[in-house]
């Protein structure tokens, strides 16, 4: 670990940053030229005494999951967050197309959509971030660890998974998302997170076997699907996806047609979730 090094990337690229490109107000009185470093430490969700340590070349080694929020707090490029990490002390030359790195410019587009239910997948199902708005409406699908991280294990393993989509409605879902992870295991290989994932799906759920003996590929997710949320009851909403082809990654943005029962319950759970589940 390099540690002036380190803090001296972070500075520069805090720097660099203007309130306007991650999403933040500008507010009237504002002097510094920059993101202050609370505003980092917000983003990245860690405190702002823990980030002001790592500037100031002290305190503990910063973890891979720590640098990977300030990577994308930090709005980094591939190539920049290879950086951050090899000055962290993670060199590794096959970490330079790492799924988990959201693209920049997938983070500027969803800067800009904090009131719109949207959140970024991996090709293996892994949610990587989510707008406040689509924690309203799905839950926190990033807080998962281990192999519930993937959906499909989710599906498969935990029943309260299943609980925000009606009852005839799973069956297609439960295809869908198998035919997807059959092809991350594909891709990836059996050594893979899917593989591992596919592993113990085999050993532990019946359902899943039954569904993965059928083999379908290519099963197309539904452009509407129906929600079934705790609070505001069933919503009927689309999903459009932007998929990054070099990353393996969806930006997967969820909306309703203006005028229904759903469009007004979308617009509820955008302003709940974004007063409430905004970082603080």
């Amino acid at each position: 670990m390099d540690r002036a090094q380190l803090a001296h990337f972070l500075r520069t690229r805090r720097e660099a940053l203007q309130p306007e490109d991650v999403g933040l107000p500008r507010g009237a009185r504002r002097r510094t030229g920059g993101l202050r470093r609370e505003e980092v430490a917000a983003l990245a969700q860690m405190s702002a005494d823990y980030y002001g340590r790592i500037e100031q070349q002290r305190g503990p080694e910063p973890s891979e999951q720590m640098l990977t929020s300030l990577a994308r707090a930090l709005r980094l490029t591939l190539e920049e967050r290879d950086h951050l990490f090899r000055l962290g002390g993670y060199a590794s030359p096959g970490r330079a197309r790492r799924s988990d790195h959201v693209d920049v410019g997938i983070m500027r587009i969803l800067d800009r959509l904090a009131d719109t239910p949207a959140m970024v997948v991996t090709g293996s199902g892994e949610t990587l971030v989510q707008t406040p708005a689509a924690v309203a409406l799905l839950g926190d699908e990033t807080a998962h660890e281990g192999l519930s991280r993937n959906v499909v294990h989710r599906w498969f393993t935990d029943p309260t998974s299943r609980d925000r989509y009606p009852a005839e409605d799973r069956p297609e879902h439960a295809r869908v998302f198998v035919a997807d992870l059959r092809a991350a295991y594909t891709r990836e290989g059996p050594d893979s997170f899917p593989g591992r994932v596919v592993a113990d799906l085999e050993a532990t759920s019946p359902e899943f076997r039954e569904v993965w003996a059928a083999h379908e590929v290519g099963v197309k997710h539904p452009r509407t699907k129906r929600i079934r949320h705790p609070e505001v009851g069933l919503l009927e909403v689309h999903c459009q996806t932007l998929y990054d082809a070099e990353q393996s990654q969806g930006l997967l943005v969820f909306t309703a047609t203006p005028g229904t029962e759903s469009h007004e319950k979308l617009r509820l759970l955008s302003v709940i979730g974004t007063q409430e589940l905004r970082p603080r």
